[in-house]
């Protein structure tokens, strides 16, 4: 059965042309073609990713905090209650009106009690803004370095310069060791990325990066093992030319520095625009969608390549609407930059703390308060 299973997914005419076949990429005369059997160097390389973050972490990216002026706000902690506790945890974080009436009668609290609880419970389970600057760091450092190694690749490339020379010979294309590594690194941090994502900061758009991921590594995979190799790391380099301008914004945003982040992000969507809404899908997408079909007939690697850049170029609209959105608000406003994919529980501490200001201004103008209530003072002086 899996005998079968395999000669069926791997036969030549759903990954090549026709004419065309793996008995074209065996290596000969000195010359070495990618195989489909490389890809699994990336899992160790995933591994490898995983502990170096860990590493980078703790002894570079929270020192760098500091030096910054990251500042982690102290939260105060909801106190223990096992029946708001179980609501919490396996009914909903936000209950309705009607539910904090009936956990009122339960508990014995009033309505603003339950409601300080589940914002002071919901603030607890919110990332640091430590943790989230160690996260933008740590992809900041890769993807830059990513984006020069590329770009230190692919300098002296002919394709680089024209895309349509990405074909000219395929798929009998030599494999030089500069593309094996760019392509192993690649593909073992987006693996380590998806392998992270369930403990990294979970944001609104938590669903489309899980695709993005899982594109991306298909993606890399299959023009691996159809020698599409230089159409690939066109792609990597543009997608990694605008990235770490969003992580050092980030950066910056966490450690306070507005002036800086507004500016950098700026820088960003612009790049962004220009490499993902311009130069990929009307040079390279045009090139593998327009151009192939004149050197051979279409095939199902064609269609299911070129599918996976159109997913990729759906991804990219969904983040430049946003993106545009935070930067026309900047410029017509001068609001601060902030992250639209947040999730909205991030304003429950400012809330709290607006509280806490009320009650205090409530107790200084009131008097003396107990359970809520002013004391009354009998001993008042009669005047003659």
């Amino acid at each position: 059965m899996l005998s079968e299973l395999s000669e069926w997914f791997w036969q030549e005419r759903l990954w090549f042309p026709e004419g065309l076949g793996w008995a074209d990429l065996e290596d000969r005369d000195g010359r070495v073609y990618a195989k489909p059997s490389d890809l699994w160097v990336a899992l160790p390389i995933t591994l490898v990713f995983l502990i170096v973050r860990q590493i980078f972490e703790r002894t570079v990216a929270t020192p760098l905090a500091f030096l910054l002026g990251v500042k982690e706000t102290v939260r105060l902690k909801a106190p223990h209650n096992p029946t708001l506790e179980c609501y919490y945890c396996n009914v909903s974080k936000t209950p309705s009106q009607s539910s904090i009436g009936s956990l009122c009668k339960q508990t014995g609290s009033s309505e603003r009690q339950i409601q300080r609880w589940f914002r002071r419970r919901r603030n607890q389970d919110r990332p640091s803004l430590l943790k989230k600057f160690r996260e933008a760091s740590w992809r900041f450092t890769f993807y830059l370095l990513a984006f020069i190694a590329g770009l230190a690749a692919l300098i002296d490339k002919p394709w680089l310069y024209d895309v349509k020379e990405m074909w000219e010979g395929f798929p009998v294309l030599t494999l030089l060791p500069s593309q094996y590594w760019y392509y192993m690194i690649e593909l073992g941090f987006y693996g380590s990325l998806l392998v992270s994502v369930a403990s990294d900061v979970k944001r609104k758009d938590f669903k489309e990066q899980i695709v993005h991921h899982v594109a991306t590594i298909l993606l890399i995979s299959f023009s691996w093992c159809v020698n599409y190799i230089r159409a690939g790391t066109l792609i990597m380099l543009v997608h990694d030319s605008s990235d770490y301008f969003l992580e050092s914004a980030k950066m910056f945003n966490y450690a306070g520095w507005r002036n800086a982040c507004n500016y950098i992000f700026i820088m960003f969507a612009a790049a962004f625009i220009i490499t993902r809404l311009i130069i990929f899908p009307f040079w390279i997408i045009y090139c593998t969608w327009v151009y192939p079909v004149t050197i051979y007939k279409p095939f199902f690697g064609y269609y299911f390549f070129n599918g996976l850049l159109m997913t990729l170029q759906c991804l990219h609209i969904f983040w430049a609407i946003l993106i545009i959105r935070i930067a026309i608000r900047f410029l017509t406003n001068n609001e601060k930059v902030d992250d639209e994919r947040s999730d909205k529980d991030e304003t429950d501490e400012s809330e709290e703390e607006e509280e806490e200001v009320k009650d205090k201004n409530h107790s200084r103008k009131n008097g003396p308060m107990q359970n809520g209530h002013t004391i009354h003072n009998n001993n008042h002086r009669k005047t003659e």
